[in-house]
């Protein structure tokens, strides 16, 4: 077990798992979004000059991905505690929560500008 304030965290199997959770839980938001766009694509409004031309398909665009990416941060977040309490190098999985929180706050941030301000 190493000391807390010991800077020799580095861990490639323990960065290698992490980095893999993290890509996944990318891919899956991606997946997501592709699918939200596909189900958008095919509703009523067929004619209009947008993909996103009604409220739940902007919802669904938006927070579909973005929930995602949120339980993927919270699974890294459980993983870390997991992984401290047997004594292993957490903080590299408390960076792959934190950078999954990060990219779901600039996505949510971003796709914000799809829902209307009525």
């Amino acid at each position: 077990m190493t000391d807390d304030a010991e800077k020799r965290w580095s861990d490639d199997g323990s960065f290698r798992r992490a980095t893999r959770y993290a890509l996944t839980v990318l891919g899956v938001a991606a997946l997501v979004c592709a699918a939200a766009a596909i189900w958008s694509a095919a509703a009523q409004c067929r004619d209009a000059d947008t993909l996103l031309c009604d409220t739940p398909a902007r919802v669904a665009i938006l927070f579909g991905p973005g929930i995602v990416l949120f339980l993927g941060g919270i699974g890294a977040f459980v993983e870390t505690i997991r992984v401290w309490r047997r004594g292993g190098t957490w903080p590299i999985w408390q960076g792959a929560g934190w950078f999954l929180f990060l990219i779901m706050l600039f996505y949510l941030g971003i796709g914000a500008t799809t829902i209307p301000a009525d």
